[in-house]
């Protein structure tokens, strides 16, 4: 027991001792720093003198079913992370946290603290949506005031803290590499306490959010590129892992890229592997595919009529190379960091490389990749290509000799002058002048800005995610006007809604959006001034590979629990057939699929993985899944979500989630067919 004392000891010595740091306002670090995400920072030490303060009340709590205390958390190891979910370098430490959480399972909560740069990251529905397209399933507290960051005088995103099970602040380090930073620290501490029997191991109760996502064709689309030659719509799905090939004219699903599996992986399509892809782009002869997988941080390449995925560049690891930004080398064996969006020009494959705040130059036929654009500083400075600064370059397009790119964390629209050498900035002043503001040059405010494409006319038209928006902008006078949306939703016509979109393509006259939080393509008409939503006519073709049946049903589930009477059913092969009817004057949504998943697989009675999980749009009534029933008795649950409309005006659509408890009696002789039938009620409005 000494001798872990003394190598815990060790540790902490290592870190150095740290008074508790004054708070600092969010206001007072962007004036004194100017930058607040940090790359890494050595880890500090309190050496335990210091006890974590009590959340505050009134916060909102995702991933939990209530808020969390720090005197129900005595006997944990408590880590918190302060990240806003725009930040690169936080969306960077994600999978070091999951694989401390993997490392400490029961020992171990890490709680995330989302104290939000922008207006938008404050807002806890986005955030809820954030969680689940990142895949987060730790406690997520919005501090949407700040008010933890200040109590805990951090100054920076990401930073986190180190609690002890006695609920003590033992340090704290900031930037990436958290892993290699805080697990020697975490081993230690739980050899000291366990050693005192003072460690609890008892699993905290989570309700992750993805639990709660219902099935979509599409999952979180970020990027989009229309192909008017080839008549194709291709579609990075990213949280689904592929990217997606449609008829432009018909949206009929062409191929799908990719197994779905969270993997780096060449092959053909079907074997092929990516991870949280985003921009995608098109060679010179229209049959290769350049895919930013971003996950993977590398670039790959599509043979779209070989039907196989290769890597161009990339070793499937993170550059964390911060003090030598400036260097390239061959493709294959040069670590990437983040690649976000890419654009074919000449035999050149140009990467906004959202990590290390550059834009890198792939040089296809010698295979060579470097930085071309950006020192590597997160800022906005123009000038000299690799003097200039950059803030997190997440879109790029083209024409002649200029790119054009969006930099996300300083809000601007810049482009890059290839023959004069040079940066400049069209719209945009700061990393913290953020809002939305028409006008023209430095008068213009965007929020967050992640996609844009060059129109017809040669005016830039961009996915202002933040705000919801489309916007066009005239690259020579600066001016910048809102084409469409307002405020976060999904609606079609003359007055559109969008939820933070992150893609946006030209072609013949036509916009093509990847509206990522509606989990939807919508198709802008310049001409008509209208928004549509695409249509696939054959969605069987994205069904990812189902689950098998859960054994248990969430317990936090949110809709309505209708609980049907005893049903004697008759052995052998059978279905369950499921009759939603609607009220006079609806129908359903022909723009979201109905879905339906069956629980509580037993011997009774068993739904094989191929058949549970449907996800249909407009499915004929009454649904059909088929079903194999044993003598016996048993409960048996399905969740099943439907979106429905006004038939007439369609001025109102509600969601309707239900869930159906049906105590099953399976003997020799029975009902032929599982028969469910239930009217919905549209919700009385105010």
């Amino acid at each position: 027991m000494r001798r872990i004392g003394m190598i815990f000891a060790a540790l902490l010595a290592l870190f150095g001792l740290l008074l508790l740091a004054d708070p600092i306002t969010p206001l007072q670090v962007g004036l004194a720093q100017g930058d607040v995400t940090v790359t890494a920072t050595p880890m500090q030490s309190y050496a335990g003198k210091v006890r974590a303060p009590e959340f505050p009340a009134g916060l909102d709590w995702l991933n939990v079913p209530q808020p969390l205390s720090m005197t129900e958390l005595r006997g944990k190891v408590v880590l918190l992370d302060f990240w806003t979910y725009g930040c690169i370098n936080c969306i960077h430490v994600i999978p070091d946290l999951k694989r401390l959480e993997a490392e400490f399972p029961d020992e171990l909560v890490v709680i995330g603290v989302h104290s939000a740069k922008f207006a938008n990251e404050g807002e806890t529905e986005n955030i809820r949506y954030i969680v689940k397209r990142y895949g987060v399933e730790h406690p997520v507290v919005n501090d949407r005031n700040f008010a933890i960051w200040q109590v805990y005088g951090v100054r920076a995103w990401p930073t986190f803290m180190l609690i002890d099970p006695q609920g003590k602040v033992l340090g704290y380090y900031s930037g990436e590499g958290v892993y290699e930073a805080m697990q020697p620290a975490i081993a230690g501490m739980i050899a000291e306490f366990e050693a005192k029997g003072m460690i609890d191991r008892t699993p905290l109760r989570l309700t992750p959010e993805l639990d709660r996502r219902a099935p979509s064709l599409l999952s979180f689309p970020s990027k989009v590129l229309a192909d008017s030659r080839g008549g194709r719509l291709f579609i990075a799905d990213t949280s689904h892992n592929r990217v997606i090939v449609a008829d432009l004219a018909t949206y009929a699903i062409q191929a799908v890229i990719g197994s779905g599996t969270a993997a780096l992986r060449d092959g053909s399509f079907t074997e092929a592997a990516f991870n949280w892809v985003h921009g995608i782009a098109l060679g010179a002869d229209g049959e290769t595919l350049y895919v930013a997988d971003t996950g993977n941080h590398a670039v790959r390449a599509v043979d779209l009529r070989a039907g196989t995925v290769r890597t161009l560049a990339g070793t499937g690891a993170q550059n964390r190379d911060w003090g030598n930004r400036l260097r390239g080398g061959a493709g294959r064996e040069t670590a990437l960091n983040s690649p976000w969006d890419v654009f074919y020009r000449e035999g050149v494959l140009y990467i906004a490389m959202a990590g290390p705040h550059q834009l890198w130059a792939l040089d296809l036929a010698s295979g060579q990749v470097a930085p071309f654009v950006g020192s590597g500083r997160e800022g906005v400075v123009d000038g000299a290509l690799l003097e200039s600064e950059l803030a997190q370059p997440s879109g790029i397009v083209g024409v002649g000799d200029v790119l054009y790119f969006a930099d996300a964390e300083s809000s601007a629209i810049r482009k890059v002058d290839l023959a004069a050498g040079r940066v400049e900035t069209i719209v945009g002043t700061g990393l913290f002048d953020f809002g939305d503001v028409d006008g023209v040059g430095d008068a213009v405010r965007l929020q967050h800005a992640l996609g844009l494409t060059i129109g017809g006319d040669g005016k830039l038209y961009v996915a202002d995610t933040y705000n919801h928006k489309i916007k066009v902008i005239d690259p020579i006078t600066r001016e910048s006007r809102t084409l469409f949306g307002g405020g976060a939703g999904l609606r079609d016509g003359s007055a559109p809604q969008f939820w933070e979109p992150g893609g946006i393509s030209y072609a013949d006259g036509r916009l093509y959006v990847a509206d990522t939080n509606n989990d939807a393509i919508r198709v802008v008409d310049l001409a008509a001034g209208s928004v549509s939503t695409v249509i696939f006519p054959n969605p069987e073709r994205l069904a990812m590979p189902a689950a098998a049946a859960s054994e248990t049903p969430p317990d936090d589930f949110f809709g309505t629990v209708v609980r049907l009477a005893p049903l004697t059913a008759a052995a052998g092969s059978s279905r369950i057939m499921l009759n939603i009817q609607l009220p006079e004057g609806y129908k359903q949504n022909d723009q979201a699929p109905f879905t339906l998943r069956f629980y509580n697989n037993t011997a009774i009675a068993r739904v094989a993985a191929a058949d549970n999980n449907l996800s249909i749009v407009t499915p004929p009534m009454p649904v059909q899944m088929p079903i194999t029933l044993s003598e016996g008795e048993a409960l048996i649950t399905l969740d099943a979500a439907i979106f429905y409309c006004e038939a007439v005006n369609e001025t109102l659509c509600f969601p309707a989630f239900v869930r159906f408890e049906l105590p099953l009696r399976v003997a020799a002789e029975g009902a032929p067919e599982v028969a469910i039938s239930y009217l919905l009620v549209p919700p009385q409005l105010d």
